[in-house]
């Protein structure tokens, strides 16, 4: 007698209206408590119940497995169309923005601080050197005392 697969919904102790950030908490939550590496229970049974974890999530993150996970779970009530109806419109994944972390600030500061380092590091070298800093383009018209005067006139 074959058994019945598990519940991933209940598995992972959340409704099975949960939003994909409500999924991802519960697994990261319960997967703390039963992963082999992190846990009292023997071995064996950790290393099952956590892969038990890992399929629900895997299943229940996805759209299109989740989808496929609920009709398996209530039957449809009404007969199946020959003609399916064409999607009206495309279903992208939510963009998760978060708070820059702490190492990530630090990449940032130290980022910045090596272009201005590398800036005046540069400019003093160049300067040093006898170059001249600002040098006009060649397709510049000269700036004389006629061109001036006749602006102004």
């Amino acid at each position: 007698m074959a058994s019945s697969p598990p519940n991933y919904y209940k598995l992972l102790q959340v409704q099975q209206t949960a939003s994909p950030l409500e999924l991802r908490q519960a697994f990261r939550r319960l997967s703390k408590r039963y992963h082999p590496d992190t846990t009292v229970r023997p071995a064996e049974e950790a290393a099952e119940a956590f892969q038990l974890l890992q399929q629900a999530y895997g299943v229940l993150c996805d759209p299109t497995l989740r989808q496929r996970y609920d009709d398996q779970l209530s039957p449809p009530s009404a007969p199946i169309s020959p003609v399916a109806p064409a999607p009206t419109s495309i279903n992208r994944p939510a963009s998760v923005r978060r708070d820059l972390s702490g190492g990530e600030w630090l990449a940032l500061l130290l980022l910045g601080f090596a272009m201005v380092l590398s800036l005046v590091l540069g400019v003093g070298v160049a300067w040093m050197r006898g170059a001249q800093l600002v040098q006009w383009p060649s397709w510049w018209p000269e700036v004389t005392a006629a061109n001036v005067t006749g602006l102004t006139s």
